[in-house]
């Protein structure tokens, strides 16, 4: 009888290694966040979180360059390609979670909070609390406007935001192509297709930036503008973040293709990249939806 094979990783540093980063970058972030409610972020949490990041970024290249290169040697044996298959499927589910939190405060705040403190089912209380407070969605006015001064207006959903969205579909169409290419061993289509993605990705953020500043500048929307601009700014710039990342991701797979890391049927590399910025479209498209015209 045939005993089964399973993979067993050989030793290495870059576990404990990535482990103390993990904890130096929350640690110097904690230390960041409370002293700046203190109204001064001391030198050395600063100089403390450059450095978590910089270990950070050395774990990540180092510990991903001795998997790129183990997978070029033709260690990567079936079991271990089906557990990077597994693996990523379950980080792109914690993100689902991660994003699923955000909207789930959206909602309550909408269908529960807000109508709540406008006294829904006992006016007579809320008027007692805050007189003449009307509530309704988006909360441009909030019960306290000394503490939280509201919004002058809210972005419109037609303009950049659905050009953002229009260049996040394409982007997702463009990568599909790349990833076509790359099964018919189209070097050269590749990495046209790829590129066009990543420039797409970049005008996302650029678009994003720019509308930021007419939210802050022109509409005085903010943090800082009760539950409405912070659960804007929230989704918003989480999933600028995730795009960023996307970007980044993106970016790597088309120096691979660009080195000949890949096979017409051995690249989960690069559809492990295009997984997660299918998914980065998908949270767009909810985002677009909830956030902006509903």
């Amino acid at each position: 009888m045939n005993t089964p094979k399973y993979y067993v990783p050989a030793r290495s540093h870059w576990p404990i290694f990535g482990a103390v980063a993990v904890f130096l970058t929350i640690y110097s972030m904690a230390s960041i966040i409370h002293e700046s409610s203190q109204g001064h972020v001391g030198t050395g949490s600063v100089i403390l979180a450059f450095i978590a990041a910089f270990l950070m970024l050395y774990m990540l290249f180092g510990w991903f360059g001795e998997v790129i290169s183990e997978g070029l040697r033709g260690l990567n044996s079936d079991q271990l390609k089906r557990s990077f298959r597994i693996s990523m499927a379950w980080f792109i589910f914690s993100e689902v979670m991660f994003f699923a939190a955000f909207f789930g405060a959206l909602f309550y705040a909408r269908m529960f909070a807000v109508p709540w403190l406008g006294g829904e089912g006992a006016k007579g209380e809320a008027n007692m609390l805050w007189q003449g407070f009307s509530a309704h969605w988006p909360l441009l006015k909030t019960p306290d406007m000394s503490t939280f001064p509201g919004a002058m207006g809210v972005i419109d959903a037609w303009k950049l935001p659905f050009v953002n969205t229009v260049l996040l579909i394409i982007s997702s169409l463009t990568l599909t192509l790349a990833h076509h290419c790359l099964r018919e061993q189209d070097k050269k289509g590749t990495l046209m297709w790829m590129g066009i993605t990543l420039a797409l990705g970049v005008a996302f953020i650029c678009v994003q930036i720019y509308e930021y500043g007419h939210a802050m500048n022109d509409l005085n929307l903010t943090l800082n503008s009760g539950i409405y601009g912070s659960t804007f700014f929230l989704l918003t710039g989480f999933h600028g973040v995730h795009v960023t990342l996307g970007g980044i991701l993106i970016f790597v797979m088309y120096w691979r293709v660009k080195n000949d890391h890949f096979k017409p049927d051995d690249h989960f590399g690069f559809e492990a990249a295009a997984w997660y910025w299918h998914f980065v479209d998908v949270v767009w498209l909810m985002l677009f939806t909830f956030v902006y015209v509903f």
